[in-house]
């Protein structure tokens, strides 16, 4: 498993994260399989948030690592807050609250990066930084980060902050490619020149900040997964030739296509299947080429000016 350096932090992980949303009703057995199956692959990087489940998630993940014996060291933790039931909560009490939450559920005296999941409308840059300099003090956070953040967004944090933004948290994949169509179909009339998020694959780039792309197999807003779906035949003969020629499966090259974008990102997978984990591991490493990459781009329906 390739290793990338998570914004300027000097972490380097792997450039596959197993994220933890779905882990909350898998039976133990299941659980260790799944986490065994991670560690032996290289993956070293657990992405969690505290809505997770409700925070069993994150219970669970600890009770399996803890069972498996599977030393703190040997796991870079990540977990998100700000998300509450009917709207969003950057307060620094609140912040403050989340992170001993998440601590406890994942029994450790730390997590290496936090990030604020989905951005508060009345959010005040002060007051987070007030968080962050709190947790980091304390030595509960080494590393922080957004999900789902514009340009804008992270440069308001920023002003306020003493510490740097590592990571942004975004959709994306080859059924849902709005940071890249902007650039590809710059200066021209079509939809896909719109500009939804300010350009923020270019801004990270820019920043030095790691895009983890999340719902990697999904179309839409978690309508589906588009592999094998019959309702996009064109992408998936596409797919399935050139995984062919690779050999990898599907699944394997629609993440070997994230990951051949330069911008060095760190794909956010969230399977509990073992197996998808193995094909997964095993696309990481092919680089496709360039006339591939296109190829797989136009299949999802995009036009090339």
């Amino acid at each position: 498993m390739n290793q990338i350096e998570i914004g300027t932090s000097g972490v380097c992980a792997s450039e596959v994260s197993l994220g933890c949303m779905r882990i909350g009703g898998l039976e133990p057995s299941a659980l260790d399989n799944l986490l065994t199956t991670a560690l032996d692959a290289g993956i070293n990087f657990y992405d969690h948030a505290d809505i997770y489940g409700a925070g069993k998630c994150e219970e669970v993940f600890a009770e399996s690592t803890k069972r498996l014996g599977i030393p703190r060291d040997q796991l870079i933790l990540q977990s998100k807050c700000g998300i509450r039931k009917g709207y969003y909560d950057f307060s620094k009490q609140h912040i403050l609250t989340s992170v001993d939450g998440i601590l406890g559920r994942l029994q450790t005296d730390y997590i290496d990066y936090l990030l604020l999941h989905r951005p508060d409308a009345l959010v005040e840059p002060e007051e987070v930084a007030d968080a962050f300099e709190h947790l980091s003090s304390l030595g509960k956070v080494r590393h922080f980060g957004v999900s789902n953040f514009t340009p804008g967004q992270i440069d308001l944090l920023r002003s306020a902050l003493d510490v740097p933004i590592h990571a942004n948290q975004l959709q994306l994949s080859i059924m849902n490619t709005g940071m890249i169509d902007r650039g590809i179909s710059a200066n021209t009339q079509f939809p896909n020149a719109i500009d939804h998020d300010g350009g923020i694959l270019d801004y990270c780039r820019l920043n030095r900040i790691t895009i983890q792309p999340w719902s990697p197999f999904q179309f839409g807003f978690f309508e589906g997964v588009f592999v094998d779906h019959p309702k996009f035949p064109e992408l998936n003969e596409v797919l399935g030739r050139i995984a062919g020629e690779y050999d990898v499966t599907k699944t394997g090259l629609a993440i070997a296509w994230i990951q051949r974008h330069p911008a060095k990102m760190q794909t956010v997978i969230g399977t509990t299947n073992p197996q998808r984990v193995r094909e997964v591991v095993d696309a990481c490493r092919i680089t496709l080429s360039r006339e591939h990459w296109y190829e797989v781009y136009r299949a999802a329906g995009n036009v090339i000016p």
